[in-house]
């Protein structure tokens, strides 16, 4: 059992199109705002995760929903975390919040310049490769972990969680609270999962929080390797580590 002192920074790996990720993010920038944790924003790809065999990768692909995206944000990363942490807030409140569409390039454009970059930023991004080596890296470090999926978070002691997986993210001394929580989980090294059950309750809670992101996704969704249609989603079989972006259809 390891100490029980609070980590002071984490790795928050996201994918833009993932609706509990950004949920999680809302979550953990509450945090940071009252407790003074730095949050380094990583990538992780699940349309990378979840491809379909003989199917093309995202990297592969002119333009891919998530992975482009990433692409520009390491782009902007590379100039400063700051820079990063304004675009994803941008772009994941557009897509599951406002049901917008920050995949199409003419939207992203538009949440470039809302933050103050260039929306020609997204060309530059698509124009360096290098941009995908970047993306990748950060993918390739939660795979090696034996992760699969947002938000996973890696400590500076090297160890990482999956979670947490939400919606209504919590704010004031309840945010504190669960990020206490959820760092406890450290001091149990042999303790691996902790899931709710999902009611008819449970499952009406998620398809509400998820509904902008329903609207505004242009690809199909994956639950634990198959595809799941827009009732599906809203009304059977949502689960809190499944609802999944293959993403990139063109």
């Amino acid at each position: 059992m390891s100490s029980p002192d609070r980590p002071t920074a984490i790795d928050f790996h996201f994918d833009p199109m993932c609706p509990f990720a950004y949920h999680a993010s809302v979550w953990i920038r509450e945090v940071r705002a009252l407790t003074g944790l730095e949050i380094r924003w990583r990538f992780f790809s699940l349309e990378e995760v979840n491809r379909a065999e003989g199917k093309k990768h995202p990297w592969e692909r002119e333009w891919s929903f998530g992975w482009s995206l990433m692409r520009i944000g390491a782009l902007l990363r590379r100039r400063s975390m700051t820079l990063l942490d304004d675009w994803y807030a941008a772009t994941g409140r557009a897509l599951h919040v406002d049901g917008d569409k920050p995949h199409d390039p003419a939207v992203a454009r538009r949440l470039l310049a809302g933050i103050g970059a260039d929306p020609t930023d997204l060309d530059d991004a698509l124009a360096d490769p290098s941009t995908h080596d970047e993306v990748r890296a950060d993918h390739d470090r939660v795979i090696a972990a034996g992760g699969f999926g947002v938000p996973t978070l890696f400590f500076d002691d090297g160890r990482c969680l999956f979670g947490p997986v939400l919606v209504d993210p919590p704010s004031g001394p309840a945010a504190v609270r669960l990020w206490e929580l959820t760092t406890g989980m450290l001091e149990f090294d042999t303790v691996y999962e902790l899931q709710r059950p999902k009611g008819e309750r449970e499952r009406t809670t998620i398809a509400t929080a998820l509904e902008p992101y329903l609207r505004g996704r242009d690809w199909v969704s994956i639950n634990r390797g198959k595809v799941v249609s827009l009732d599906t989603v809203s009304s059977d079989t949502v689960t809190t580590d499944t609802v999944t972006t293959e993403g990139a259809l063109r």
